[in-house]
């Protein structure tokens, strides 16, 4: 062969497994009359090339496994197919140098400009057929490796045997490999740019992955799901989502039941239990803890290990499709938690990927997260831009996931979150506001509100920020909502008072509506406050002293819950809040579903029912959650007395509801409250129901208002307030719009 043998030094390379080009060497390559064909298969004794009607041999050079020939005559295009011998039979293959690339330059182009937002459908490893043969495409990024291969249970996890094809341009890798397919374990091996060999790395665009402590990703097909929500999805994009009723049940999967013997539940049995409680007690949505494969459980999700890939603890990508499906035919959204803030430094993770800082910023001050020991993404670069937008519209797009829960926003978009002098790096200008974030933030909700076809993104951002939920073209950051944060904690510590010092804490309840409607809210009693030595909603509150019952508890909690669904803005409740579970919640276990056999924790369970019920039903209590004219305050102002008054309106000209508040442990006789309107009003709610666990105090379902002015209203009644209870009231008959008398022709 002459010249057309592989030199030495190649030979060396290729063996050591450092050959940077390995698709110049192997495979079948065009000659003088004819066709040079190399292969590398370690064990084998003898190697056939299969053509068109005969089989000719190629010469084996050394002991490692290298064969090579000069096939005289062959066209190129003949050459695929491999009989290979081994000691213990032979085994007929196709040689995945002899296929073309499944890349091509645009798929460059747009890594690099930071405007690829649907990666997924390029990078990662997809079952197809290319060039007519079954296989699978691997696709990598890591620009700085001076070798990637695919490494998994198909070549006995040996790096030399498939090293990939270099895209010189963007720093792609990638390979086809014929006879791979849905189920093959796989990772990827790097070389650094040191030329040492790195850990072994899941695919940051793989779909699913082995459940911990195994960290290899699953070749998983996830196209062609039977999809039967459409009319869904078209309600979805038409509807006005601050005007419309939004009421969440924040849930974390593995541990909402579990199997007797510890084992998780999948999707399966997730949807035949969860869609029709969630449906039945009258929550619009159903919201996961990420449900992204993670190493630990203890971090619930929010140290994700593989963005793309559905957490093994459930079950395949499959299964959670069709849970989503399952509960848009039901009439509930889904909602994903997400975690762009940061990301775990685990060996076989992002975390240096190719051997440099790839996808976390370069610099610890904002590549290193203090809190959370983890990585920071590099914000500012475009293709992490391209990883995280894409990231999103993936489960937006392919799970048909009805919105993003945006974790840790305030990490994100503040230079200085959780860091002293010294540790944070400022701009220019002395700022301490992230703008690669900010922008890459902007970049990624731009995105989805013009192809997300409705789907909501939603920030849990803790800061004064202005904007969080303002237009990005008038400087926002372009939410759809955000987790009212500061409500939640004055209101919380407001109740985990004894009855007889809230006086002096008033305007921790009233304080929130001085700024209720400067973003679009949802009101979150979320997992984080039933965790880290908390307590649950109803552990934390108080009893009413030495020797008293828990009848309080429950009390306070209800007429809390009822205080919340009469409030300005969406809701959102974790799991185990709406029966009153009493112990902390845990990961490692299901919930105390065995607590409903109680009176009390049944009650609280039907109000949180009927809560959701007037919450859809009454527009006066979703329509106008963000806007001023929605709500207007009867008295702010009776701390002595610890109540609490005020009314909801829906902006077109609807029946309004009042809704009372007392949190002293003693009833409120005679109580004064002003309202638009003389008449009957009928007490539409009264968490102090018998019905509700309550000692059954009350207005005998109806109170007369008389045209006596009140604070600010031109009627007034006086009823009955029962201790620790929140009424809902709304009139019997509401005087319709005045109209012109029509005039004579």
């Amino acid at each position: 062969m002459g010249a057309l043998r592989a030199s030495a030094e190649e030979l060396a390379s290729l063996l050591s497994a450092t050959h940077g080009n390995p698709f110049a060497l192997l495979g079948p390559h065009a000659a003088p009359g004819g066709v040079v064909w190399r292969c590398f298969l370690p064990g084998a004794r003898a190697v056939e090339a299969l053509l068109e009607g005969r089989a000719l041999p190629l010469e084996r050079r050394g002991e490692e496994g290298f064969f090579e020939a000069l096939l005289p005559g062959v066209r190129r295009e003949e050459c695929r197919r491999l009989r290979v011998h081994y000691p213990d039979g032979a085994q007929e293959i196709h040689d995945p140098y002899a296929f073309g690339p499944t890349l091509g330059p645009l798929d460059d182009h747009l890594l690099l400009e930071g405007t690829h937002v649907r990666l997924y459908e390029r990078l990662g490893a997809h079952p197809t057929t290319h060039e007519g043969v079954a296989g699978t495409r691997f696709a990598v990024w890591a620009p700085h490796a001076r070798r990637v291969s695919v490494v998994g249970d198909f070549n006995l996890w040996d790096g030399r045997r498939h090293p990939m094809r270099r895209r010189v341009d963007s720093g792609l890798w990638e390979i086809f490999l014929p006879g791979v397919g849905p189920g093959a374990l796989y990772k990827y091996e790097l070389i650094g740019p040191d030329g040492n060999l790195l850990p072994l790395k899941a695919d940051p665009f793989g779909f699913a992955a082995e459940l911990r402590p195994n960290t290899a990703s699953i070749v998983a097909d996830i196209e062609g799901f039977a999809w039967s929500d459409e009319s869904w999805l078209a309600r979805r994009a038409a509807t006005d989502w601050p005007r419309a009723p939004l009421s969440i049940y924040e849930v974390h999967a593995s541990s909402w039941k579990r199997h007797p013997d510890g084992r998780f539940w999948n999707w399966e049995e997730l949807a035949a239990d969860l869609i029709p409680y969630a449906k039945g007690m009258g929550f619009t949505h159903i919201e996961f803890l990420p449900v992204m494969e993670h190493p630990l459980d203890a971090s619930w999700g929010y140290q994700p290990i593989g963005m793309h890939a559905v957490t093994a603890r459930l079950g395949g990508p499959r299964g959670l499709m069709a849970f989503i499906d399952a509960a848009h035919a039901a009439g509930l959204g889904v909602i994903l938690d997400w975690v762009p803030a940061h990301f775990p430094q685990d060996a076989h993770g992002l975390a240096w990927f190719d051997g440099t800082p790839l996808f976390e910023h370069p610099d610890p001050r904002r590549g290193f997260h203090p809190d959370w020991r983890t990585a920071v993404y590099d914000y500012g670069r475009t293709e992490v831009q391209s990883f995280l937008a894409s990231n999103a519209m993936f489960w937006i797009e392919r799970f048909h996931a009805d919105g993003l829960r945006v974790d840790a926003v305030s990490s994100m978009i503040h230079l200085d979150y959780s860091r002293g002098p010294g540790e944070w790096a400022p701009n220019e200008d002395g700022g301490n506001d992230n703008r690669d974030a900010i922008a890459c933030l902007r970049k990624i909700n731009a995105l989805v509100r013009a192809e997300g076809r409705g789907a909501l993104m939603i920030a849990e951002e803790a800061t004064d920020w202005r904007g969080v939920t303002a237009p990005v073209e008038e400087g926002g950051l372009g939410f759809h909502f955000k987790w009212n944060m500061g409500w939640m904690n004055d209101t919380l510590r407001y109740v985990a008072k004894e009855a007889v010092h809230r006086p002096w804490h008033h305007q921790w309840m009233n304080f929130g509506l001085m700024y209720a409607f400067n973003e679009r809210f949802i009101l979150p009693l979320s997992h984080d406050e039933v965790v880290h030595g908390k307590g649950s909603l109803l552990g934390r509150l108080p009893s009413g002293g030495p020797g008293a019952d828990d009848w309080q508890r429950f009390a306070t909690l209800r007429a809390y819950l009822a205080f919340m669904w009469g409030h300005p803005g969406k809701k959102l409740l974790f799991m185990g809040g709406e029966f009153g579970q009493w112990r902390e919640w845990s990961e490692a276990r299901e919930l105390d579903w065995w607590l409903l056999q109680y009176a009390p924790h049944q009650g609280l369970q039907a109000l949180v029912r009927d809560l959701n019920g007037l919450h859809r039903g009454l527009p006066a209590l979703h329509a106008r959650d963000a806007e001023p004219e929605g709500f207007l305050w009867t008295d702010a102002n009776d701390a002595a007395g610890c109540t609490f008054g005020w009314l909801r309106f829906d902006g077109a000209g609807g029946p309004p509801v009042a809704v009372l508040c007392n949190f002293q442990s003693a009833p409120r006789e005679h109580h004064l409250t002003g309202l638009p309107c003389p008449g009957a009003w009928r007490e539409l709610l009264n968490t102090d129901s018998r019905l509700y666990g309550g000692s059954g105090l009350g207005n005998l379902g109806r109170v007369t208002a008389k045209a006596e002015p009140a604070f600010g209203q031109p009627a007034s009644a006086r009823l009955l307030l029962p201790p620790l209870a929140t009424l809902m009231l709304v009139p019997e008959q509401w005087p319709a719009p005045e109209r012109d008398e029509p005039r004579d022709a």
